[in-house]
């Protein structure tokens, strides 16, 4: 089951769009670089991406931090995170772009773009 509040799917033709999610973020830590993703590509913490557990492949997600309100497009290319209450890992440039580094969790919301 999802985390946090979310909202259903938009059903036109079953897809995604629309979709939206709150709870807590992460990053990946370096020591994954260039190790092959759930989607067969390898990571790469410059590129804007992103795990979740069951988004498609290719989805492009915002993610809003909710306590500055910083926004970053993501594109789904890996599953997780698997630990309780967090839905969505994000690349180390995408975090940085909304929060600082050291805080290492971030409260967000997600919405399905694309």
């Amino acid at each position: 089951a999802l985390l946090g509040c979310s909202s259903a799917p938009e059903k036109k033709g079953g897809g995604w769009l629309g979709y939206t999610e709150s709870a807590k973020a992460s990053y990946y830590s370096s020591k994954y670089q260039s190790k092959k993703t759930a989607s067969g590509e390898p990571y790469d913490q410059v590129k804007m991406t992103a795990a979740h557990k069951k988004l498609p492949f290719g989805s492009k997600v915002k993610v809003t931090n909710l306590e500055n309100r910083k926004k970053v497009i993501v594109t789904i290319n890996d599953r997780g995170p698997y630990i309780k209450d967090r839905i969505i890992d994000l690349s180390r440039s995408a975090f940085k772009k909304i929060a600082n580094l050291e805080a290492g969790l971030i409260e967000v919301k997600i919405e399905v773009i694309n």
